[in-house]
């Protein structure tokens, strides 16, 4: 398949801060469309091949894209740095450019170096979609987290998010920081000072965990504690009792609030532990809904 360069941007997903409201509402409707399928498998992709490059371990959001592309009948290439040639000193653009030479229709990507992917997609000729770049974005992430607030509230303008947690490095954050704006919702942060990301209070404010309780949609956010080990938050234990979503802090909350988390959780950590699949929690619902929220993305991105 021969598509142009301009085709080929509209089709790659880099991040959700560039492109449009009606963009990311025509992939939401499209993963509901996948959702309400009694078929497991609909080989719309059955020509197609897409390689999974994944150059930052995450096992949950590779079998997530993976479920995905083989229920749309896709053939898929998985590959892992730490068991490639990547790992001996090729760089990751030489990787990307020998997929693509093979015949690759797309490529999923996950990389830690910030910026690189916006530079790789202006020099390969297949759509790129991102899994995951640096502390930048996660597309798909926040995309599912949208589809979860939809099917709960209905709408999401107007809806009060607070998002809790390690901002500083967190794409997670931003993605959805982005694109609840663009619809209209009220984002809050809540982090520790040696967690918050400055550049980001312009967009919303930072408060305090009292304050952040009060909201529709409370989200917690993974903390790697080795990156804070100073000051008074260096321990779990010190983490759960100034951030962490405690039993006694959910009492807290509003009747008709949930709980999400991009997973994976560190239980008794971010959530107490009887609070991750509890009423209030959809987490394992944005795990399900990962499902047809990438198959959109993967539709979109390879679909004659």
């Amino acid at each position: 398949m021969t598509i142009s360069m301009s085709a080929v941007k509209e089709r790659s997903l880099l991040g959700l801060k560039e492109i449009s409201r009606e963009e990311i509402s025509s992939i939401l409707d499209r993963a509901a469309y996948w959702e309400s399928q009694k078929e497991k498998m609909s080989p719309v992709l059955k020509n197609r091949f897409v390689a999974n490059m994944f150059f930052e371990n995450s096992t949950r959001t590779r079998f997530s894209f993976e479920m995905a592309q083989k229920r749309l009948g896709a053939q898929v290439l998985n590959f892992a740095a730490a068991a490639s040639s990547v790992e001996k000193g090729e760089s990751i653009y030489d990787t990307v450019r020998t997929l693509e030479s093979m015949g690759i229709d797309a490529g999923v990507i996950r990389l830690k170096p910030i910026g690189l992917l916006a530079e790789l997609a202006e020099k390969v000729s297949v759509p790129l979609v991102n899994a995951g770049d640096g502390n930048n974005e996660h597309p798909t992430q926040a995309l599912l987290d949208l589809y979860t607030m939809k099917q709960q509230f209905g709408e999401l303008k107007g809806l009060r998010v607070s998002i809790i947690g390690d901002i500083l490095h967190s794409r997670v954050a931003r993605s959805n920081l982005w694109a609840l704006k663009k619809f209209g919702a009220h984002v809050k942060f809540c982090a520790p000072p040696s967690m918050q990301a400055p550049e980001l209070a312009e967009h919303a404010p930072y408060v305090s965990i009292e304050e952040a309780l009060k909201a529709d949609v409370v989200m917690m956010l993974r903390v790697q504690l080795e990156r804070h080990a100073v000051g008074v938050l260096k321990s779990a234990e010190q983490y759960r009792l100034h951030y962490g979503l405690t039993e006694e802090r959910a009492a807290q909350l509003e009747p008709g609030a949930i709980i999400m988390h991009p997973a994976p959780v560190n239980r008794n950590v971010e959530i107490d532990d009887s609070l991750v699949e509890s009423d209030k929690s959809r987490i394992f619902t944005q795990m399900s809904n990962g499902v047809p929220i990438r198959m959109a993305v993967m539709e979109r991105a390879m679909k004659l």
